[in-house]
This record gives C-alpha cells, structure tokens and sequence, in this order.
C-alpha cells in the first residue's frame, strides 16, 4: 500500500495482549506504523511496548502521565499521526477482542469511516453471555434510535479512517471520555454528510484482565447520546 496506515492501540494493564496484538498488526498490513498510547499502566504495559518499539521501526510509544480516559488517548494518537502525514488511520482495542486479521478488509473500503460491525450480517460476538450481548445490543439500539443514524454498531471499537475524514471530523475536545465518545465520532461524521460502511467483524471477549467497562462509562452514554442530539455546535451538511 503506497500510503501509511497508522495503527492506535491505547493501553491500560494490557501487558499479557499487548505484544502478540502488535506483532499479528504488523503481520495483517506490512508496512503498518503502530501507535501504541500508554496511560503510565501500573501492570509494566509501557515497558513492553518501549522493547516492541526498540525491535520494530514500526512501532512508536507515547507515554502519557496517567489514566485520562480512552476518548483523550485516541485524540492523542489521532493528532499524532496526522502530524506524520497518515492517510489512513485505523482505532483498535489491544485486548486481542478485535481480530488483527480483519484490518485488511477495513483497509479496502472507500469509505471516509469503515466500522468493523457486530450486529450486521456475518458480524458476531463470542464469549459474552446473555446479558452483556443484551445490554451491548441494547446501548445500540439506543443511540441509534435517539440520534436517528442508519449505524447499527455505533459503539464499536475497531475503525479505519480516512485522514482527511478524521481531520474533518475530530474536534479539539470530546464531550465525552468513556465508550460514549465511539458514538460522538461517528455522529459527527454523518452529520458532515460523510461515508460510513460498516464491515462485519466477530468481536471476541477478552480473556485476560478486567474491562474497562463501568457504572460511570455508562452512566456517560445515556446522556452523551440524547446531549449530541440536541447539540448546536455540531456540523451538519
């Protein structure tokens, strides 16, 4: 591929998924450049990921002072390889619950936002139980409904931007932090009247460490979601 791919990872306590999740990256898109954005994680993640940097030129590190949320750790490396002059720039978990191998097919889409999708046809989750599937579909449903977007997954964590989308679209600052925040971009992008496809993925629970998902993350959507409808400040077409 000519032009750079730029992969972000952002970690908290990710030391048992993160090396595997980089080399199988690196594997999926030669040529890839990963961003890997630390929040000083107390579990040695930011030491993994400075001998990942040593071994591979690919692979970059941003140490960051502390836990400041997922919203502003992506914000950070977004802004970052735009300055190094990304063309496409591709958002992932680094639990190993989004498949690096998927990438490649986010990467041929012409689409200004490709979102690996779970809840369209052949997409799928594995290893949630009943409830969690239940209360992911149902946060869907929600801000889907609310927002009035043709977006099935609007919550999904594994995206492929176009950078000239990206720069449109990503403001100076998020009204939200938590997952919410997945939510406000891609509603941002549909109202610039910009292209979102949605590409099925299957999404696999994580199996080492604990989500990051909490009472206050959620707590955040239910009002980000209805706060974003309303919202004055947003562009439209």
């Amino acid at each position: 591929m000519s032009a750079p791919v730029w992969v972000i990872l952002p970690t908290y306590d990710e030391a048992a998924t993160l090396e595997p999740v980089v080399r199988r990256v690196l594997a999926a898109v030669p040529g890839a450049h990963v961003l890997v954005v630390d929040d000083a994680s107390p579990d040695g993640t930011g030491a993994i990921a400075d001998r990942l940097a040593a071994e591979h030129t690919g692979v970059e590190v941003l140490h960051r002072a502390g836990k400041a949320g997922l919203g502003s750790a992506y914000l950070a490396g977004f802004a970052h390889a735009l300055r190094a002059g990304a063309a496409r720039v591709i958002q992932m978990d680094s639990d190993l619950s989004h498949d690096p191998a998927d990438l490649p097919r986010l990467l041929v889409s012409d689409a200004a936002l490709a979102i690996g999708s779970r809840y369209v046809p052949r997409g799928g989750v594995e290893g949630w139980g009943a409830l969690r599937r239940a209360v992911s579909r149902a946060g869907c449903e929600y801000a889907r409904r609310v927002l009035g977007a043709p977006v099935r997954d609007l919550t999904s964590g594994i995206r492929c931007w176009r950078a000239d989308a990206l720069a449109a679209v990503v403001p100076a600052r998020l009204r939200s932090q938590g997952y919410a925040f997945q939510v406000e971009l891609a509603y941002r992008t549909l109202r610039r009247g910009l292209s979102v496809e949605e590409i099925p993925i299957v999404f696999r629970g994580r199996e080492h460490g604990r989500s990051k998902m909490s009472a206050r993350i959620a707590l955040e959507a239910a009002w980000v979601v209805p706060a974003l409808r309303f919202a004055r400040d947003l562009p439209t077409t």
